[in-house]
């Protein structure tokens, strides 16, 4: 085993993989700051946004969302990157060239600058010809994906199977022992935010790679092993899982289509590199096989071009607060207003359209083309608190958000956000519509109405409104109208004669 690594590595070691692993962390480490905030790194700053905002362009692919995020690409570009490299071979394996007769075959140029270089030219593809922001590896990982089946199909398939091996095995080294146990939590569909488009788009520049240098090397491939490593490899990676955004919140997954778009996809690398045989086709039919692998990726490029040549700015965010301001960005709360991270052209195509709305903490800096949604509603209603890091190479700043709410018996929830940044005080943000409790009390109807940072009880009784007052603070009690409410720190309780009806609990959150 050793002597055949040796043979295509220069001391038997994948260089290039570990050379692109290394730089990548170093990305989330040091430049979006998860050496200081290893579970919540600065991530708005470094996606490719728009090609009026070259850093994120330049970093996009680099960069990561958070630790899982990193650990899953880095764990699986371990599992199969060598392969590819092994494929693309630090020493020559063309018939007539021998090692160091040039630049191009010196091992030592091509471990440590050559692979390097491609990964780094990937990574910039995966940016530059993306639908929208991207951020993460997993367009390079799927470019490795494509790469490497080309020519060992059924090896790919067994070197993918061991990322989970890895990453148990990092997962044990790292935290040998933890404890579990039942809790509530907020997600989503596992398939909600799979760059589906991405990592296509990664794949197919990996396979047209990894084609040219078939027919640079003339290898022959069985067609049969082509596809069913492909198949199985796009299968279990997921590229079937596309999905679309249908209201707030929810979503819908396009199954039985996914799996006919994987299945298009390997007979299209299948038929492309076996026409690489030109003992077997003619010079027209092996042309034929390199348009139909081409094709996508103009497609792909010519959709990418004005996605992301489009602006953004505040305009029509619904709010009257201003936010709050941090050196460029601007973070805010609003609900159900148009997602411009997905509206920024309007298609309608089979019921679905690209005009959706969204609701949560909104970030948005109009130097850097930046639009995005950073916690959802849903999110700050479970959590009930959270951070959002803004920020640039070498700086970032931290804006804190609050949710306070009061659940009516019966009747929703009624609730106030509040934004701080690091060094000032807390801002009033955002209040929600009042609600009314099921329980009706000496005939009338109960209230909770929150504004301007306060809640207030309303009684109202034949859709007018009786009395009025501010909810009590904890362990007290105020009389409105005959009806006395009392409020322990969590409950509030109305209290008629000998009759005590629950109205109201304040929000819990699971954090």
């Amino acid at each position: 085993m050793g002597s055949t690594l040796r043979k295509r590595f220069l001391f038997g070691v994948p260089w290039g993989t570990l050379i692109s692993i290394v730089g990548v962390t170093a990305v989330y480490l040091f430049v979006q700051d998860g050496w200081n905030h290893w579970q919540n790194p600065v991530t708005v700053a470094f996606a490719s946004w728009s090609y009026l905002y070259p850093l994120g362009m330049f970093l996009g692919s680099f960069s990561h969302a958070g630790p899982g995020h990193l650990i899953g690409n880095m764990t699986s570009t371990l599992a199969v990157a060598p392969l590819a490299e092994y494929f693309f071979s630090h020493y020559p394996t063309t018939r007539g060239e021998t090692s160091g007769s040039s630049w191009r075959t010196n091992p030592w140029i091509r471990a440590f600058v050559l692979f390097p270089l491609g990964v780094f030219v990937i990574a910039l593809g995966t940016s530059i010809f993306a639908w929208g922001p991207v951020i993460g590896f997993s367009g390079v990982l799927f470019a490795f994906v494509g790469f490497a089946p080309v020519r060992y199909p059924l090896g790919t398939v067994v070197a993918l199977s061991a990322q989970g091996l890895i990453n148990t095995v990092y997962l044990a080294l790292r935290e040998p022992q933890i404890i579990g146990e039942a809790s509530t939590s907020f997600s989503r569909p596992w398939w909600f935010g799979i760059a589906v488009q991405g990592h296509t788009l990664g794949f197919f520049l990996g396979a047209v790679a990894g084609v040219y240098l078939l027919r640079r090397r003339n290898v022959q491939l069985s067609a049969l092993r082509v596809w069913a490593g492909s198949f199985v490899l796009l299968m279990s990676l997921s590229l079937w899982a596309l999905w679309w955004y249908r209201g707030l919140e929810t979503y819908v997954l396009f199954r039985g289509l996914g799996v006919l778009f994987v299945l298009v996809l390997s007979v299209l690398v299948t038929v492309a590199v076996r026409t690489t045989d030109r003992k077997s086709f003619a010079p027209n039919v092996r042309q034929a096989g390199t348009v139909l692998l081409l094709i996508p990726l103009i497609v792909m490029a010519g959709v990418a071009v004005p996605v992301n040549l489009t602006t953004v700015d505040e305009g029509g965010i619904g709010t009257d607060d201003s936010g709050i301001e941090v050196d460029g960005y601007t973070v805010m709360y609003a609900e159900n207003v148009p997602n411009r991270k997905v509206s920024v052209i309007d298609v309608s195509l089979g019921g679905e359209t690209t005009q959706v709305n969204t609701s949560g903490v909104i970030v948005v800096n109009e130097n850097r083309e930046i639009w995005s949604r950073e916690v959802s509603q849903g999110q700050l209603a479970h959590s009930g608190q959270t951070t959002v890091r803004v920020g640039g190479i070498g700086w970032e700043k931290a804006v804190y958000v609050n949710r306070e709410g009061w659940s009516a018996t019966g009747g929703g929830t009624a609730y106030q956000v509040w934004l701080r940044p690091e060094t000032g005080r807390w801002q009033h943000e955002f209040a929600s519509d009042s609600v009314t409790a099921t329980p009706v009390i000496d005939g009338k109807e109960v209230s909770i109405v929150p504004q301007n940072g306060r809640f207030s009880l309303e009684l109202s009784a034949n859709n007018s409104t009786v009395a009025s007052g501010s909810l009590p603070v904890p362990n007290s009690s105020v009389t409105l109208s005959g009806v006395t409410f009392e409020r322990t720190d969590d409950r509030l309780v109305a209290v008629v004669g000998d009759t005590r009806v629950q109205v109201a609990k304040k929000e819990q959150y699971g954090n």
